[in-house]
């Protein structure tokens, strides 16, 4: 299954992820690729579009992204849109998908 945390409501300060859907195998599994590429584009904009440098890890199965309240600020359509899309994802593959919301 994958986890999506997010910090933060208003603004969100950043997101966890981690695991797999096993939704299919390796390759083919299209609610692995859709996390993966929304969680990237997410990313992408903030540190190529809106030149923000948040805290970033990236392993496989896992990505950590973590802002500071003035550039959370700066990102907030960006991170608003991420969560909507999570958690509609979440709510179409409700057994591969599980999406955290936490106060910071």
């Amino acid at each position: 299954m994958i986890k999506v945390d997010f910090f933060g409501t208003s603004p969100v300060m950043g997101f966890y992820i981690s695991g797999h859907s096993d939704y299919a195998e390796e390759g083919s599994d299209i609610v692995c690729a859709a996390v993966s590429s929304a969680a990237y584009m997410t990313a992408n904009t903030v540190t190529d579009v809106i030149k923000v440098t948040p805290k970033l890890r990236v392993n496989d199965g896992e990505m950590y992204l973590k802002l500071d309240i003035a550039d959370a600020h700066k990102c907030s359509f960006v991170m608003q849109g991420f969560v909507l899309h999570m958690l509609s994802l979440a709510e179409q593959y409700k057994q591969y998908i599980t999406v955290t919301i936490s106060e910071v």
